[in-house]
């Protein structure tokens, strides 16, 4: 038999169920029913009333005497209506001057008081007529009816669409907003333990304290120690924080509560306390267990800041957490575990000893770590011989271990559209510059701007070869990729967690590398610096406001442009800097800048012969590596390179580069520097 081809309605498709039609609902057709009962009701009506006409009280009795009345009947009270055996002709006032004669087969007729009543009755005894009056208790109960009918149907079609609402929304006066929305995870589940996690060697064994009260607490409560009620993992995005707490209670082989902290805030008020009551009410049943947090800071925010108040629903959910973490008794062994990459903006009554009274930094991974955490996410992926892991560990300073999952990701990704069986080195390469760089763009650039473009990246990686204590050039292209025309980088000899003021200069020299070739060669300046000068506007202001190298400012840390995390914040904030301070602050950020760019043109001056050798390379080449760059100009190889010569690594093919990203090894309070070493390009104007 043909199988009946399958379109987007079909049941067996893969997109969500088709909802019913309009005319398979219950309700339409109530409604349909209840309109059609008016029209008839209303077609009766308006045709008596067109076969009927209002007559006196005369009439009615000439017409009874004279044999004419079939019956008559009350219909309302005091309003009767007689139908005649024949119809007569009643005389009504026309649309103009005069009137007209109507047939008429009824009269109606209005009767008030009882004895023009006794009148008509007497006549109809006569005369034999029928007399139908309504009585007082139908009349009592046809107003009633006839008043509670429409609320009653209104009543009726509001309970069916709210019953049909509660059955979507699930169960409870807030339907799917209210009930507890973590996700728990059982011991004998899907949880991890310490050893699929790769590197965080430190942290591990901070935690383990922890695994170890849940596994045997009376170990310490027989002391009197009290353990941690909560524990704050600290880091930049993507370095494990998550998998590390499921760690923690795979290990302890404990229940584990997960939820995101913007979970607990919803369209009503009250509902956030409403889940943080229900999820600690579950942990203490199932105790000892873990709760997890992720990303506390979207609900553990500081409280009453901003111009609006503090009374709100985050506030309350807030409120909320706090009372119950002050409601653990010591012998309930659960334990609240959070994580976030905003320290800074959660409230003093959160972090306060007793609350979340621990806090776990966690650091993007050493090279140790990367060479684990990269030998992890390749258990699955087949590699070719020509891949080292501990090459790419050593390229990939500042990776955190999402980005290195990206990474192996991404070069299986790049394999794969070129039909491979295996992952070769150059996967890797590509899937490194594609993450750093951005994505090749497919357009070609004039002559003038590919000289323009050459000379100033010349200016970068000359300048950064020649200053002592710089970064060795890893690679130089003028190939457009992402966002920029072209793009120097830089690789660290080593991790770096602090920097000199030599160093800083330095950096701020070869940030302006390129807007001095451009000056030097062509006598005018483009566009193309400008993401050099924001770079090396932020690091200068750091230098003078954060980390005192300014002889004339001095060794004084000033909160100058600092980021308010809420608006109205620094309403109530006291001002740090005078006028005076922030023009010489000014001052010094001006002459810091003219400082380095005065020297970026002393030094490519002395060298033009190796700046314009550089960029005819570049213009021939397009991509310049770092042995290219060093045997080209003739300087001495760095240590590092210098290292991986003499023991046979294979040097890194054209095009290929890795990003040194020097604030990414910073603490995570520094996290956003603006130590941007390694990506000094011409960006796209």
């Amino acid at each position: 038999m043909e199988e009946r081809p399958k379109d987007h309605h079909d049941g067996d498709s893969e997109g969500p169920p088709e909802a019913p039609r309009w005319t398979q609902r219950p309700w339409f057709w109530f409604m349909v029913l209840l309109l059609l009962v008016m029209t008839v009701m209303n077609y009766i009506g308006s045709d008596i009333e067109r076969s009927s006409s209002e007559g006196n009280f005369t009439l009615l009795v000439e017409q009874i005497r004279n044999g004419n009345v079939e019956q008559i009947k009350e219909l309302e009270s005091s309003y009767f209506l007689a139908k005649l055996r024949q119809e007569i002709q009643i005389p009504v006032q026309g649309d103009f001057d005069g009137e007209e004669l109507i047939s008429a087969s009824s009269i109606r007729v209005v009767i008030k008081g009882d004895a023009l009543l006794e009148k008509i009755s007497n006549a109809c005894d006569e005369k034999n007529t029928p007399l139908e009056l309504r009585s007082t208790a139908s009349e009592f109960w046809a107003v009633i009816f006839g008043s509670l009918l429409p609320i009653l149907i209104l009543v009726l079609f509001f309970w069916f669409i709210s019953s049909r609402v509660r059955r979507q929304m699930g169960p409870g006066i807030f339907g799917k907003f209210s009930g507890n929305r973590a996700k728990r995870f059982d011991a004998d589940g899907d949880l991890v333990t310490f050893e699929e996690v790769a590197g965080l060697r430190n942290v591990k064994k901070e935690l383990q304290e922890i695994v170890d009260f849940l596994r045997t607490p009376e170990k310490y409560t027989r002391l009197g120690a009290k353990i941690p009620k909560g524990v704050l993992l600290i880091g930049p995005p993507g370095t494990g924080k998550t998998l590390l707490a499921r760690a923690v209670a795979g290990e302890a082989g404990v229940p584990f509560f997960s939820i995101s902290g913007s979970e607990f805030i919803e369209l009503f008020v009250g509902v956030g306390a409403s889940r943080v009551r229900e999820l600690f009410e579950e942990a203490k049943k199932n105790a000892p267990c873990i709760i997890f947090i992720d990303e506390i800071d979207a609900v553990g925010r500081s409280r009453g800041a901003g111009l609006g108040g503090g009374h709100d629903e985050r506030e309350q959910t807030l409120n909320q957490i706090l009372s119950e973490m002050d409601g653990f008794e010591t012998h309930q062994a659960v334990i609240v575990l959070a994580a976030t990459n905003r320290p800074d903006v959660l409230d003093a009554a959160l972090v306060r000893p007793g609350r979340f009274d621990r806090q776990v930094v966690v650091e993007r991974p050493q090279k140790e770590g990367r060479r684990a955490i990269l030998k992890v996410h390749t258990r699955q992926i087949p590699l070719h011989d020509d891949v080292d892991l501990e090459a790419v560990a050593r390229g990939t300073i500042g990776f955190s271990g999402a980005d290195l999952e990206n990474l192996a990701n991404e070069a299986a990704l790049n394999a794969a559209r070129e039909n491979k069986n295996i992952i070769t080195k150059e996967d890797f390469d590509t899937a490194k510059d594609k993450i750093l760089l951005g994505t090749l763009r497919d357009e070609t650039l004039s002559e003038k701007e590919r000289k323009l473009t050459a000379f100033h990246e010349a200016g970068h990686a000359l300048l950064a070869m020649l200053l002592p204590g710089a970064d060795p050039v890893h690679s130089v292209t003028i190939v457009p990729r992402g966002r920029a025309l072209g793009v120097t980088q830089q690789l660290p000899a080593e991790e770096i967690h602090s920097y000199s003021r030599t160093y800083l200069m330095n950096r701020i020299v070869i940030l302006l590398g390129g807007r001095a070739a451009e000056e030097i060669v062509f006598n005018e300046s483009t566009t193309g610096a400008e993401n050099d000068l924001e770079q090396a506007t932020k690091l200068i202001e750091r230098m003078i406001c954060r980390w005192g190298m300014s002889e004339k400012v001095g060794p004084i840390s000033y909160r100058r442009g600092e980021e308010q995390v809420f608006l109205g914040r620094e309403i109530g904030e006291g001002r740090h800097l005078s006028e005076q301070t922030s023009n010489l602050i000014d001052e010094e950020i001006r002459a810091f800048m003219e400082k380095g760019h005065q020297e970026a043109l002393k030094l490519l001056r002395g060298e033009r012969e190796r700046l314009d050798k550089l960029a005819n390379e570049l213009l021939e080449k397009e991509v310049l590596t770092d042995r290219e760059i060093y045997q080209l100009l003739e300087i001495e190889l760095p240590p590092s390179l210098a290292e991986e010569e003499g023991e046979g690594s294979p040097s890194t093919e054209g095009g290929k580069s890795t990003e040194s990203s020097a604030e990414k090894e910073v603490d995570p309070s520094a996290a956003d520097e603006g130590l941007d070493p390694g990506m000094l390009g011409l960006e796209g104007a």
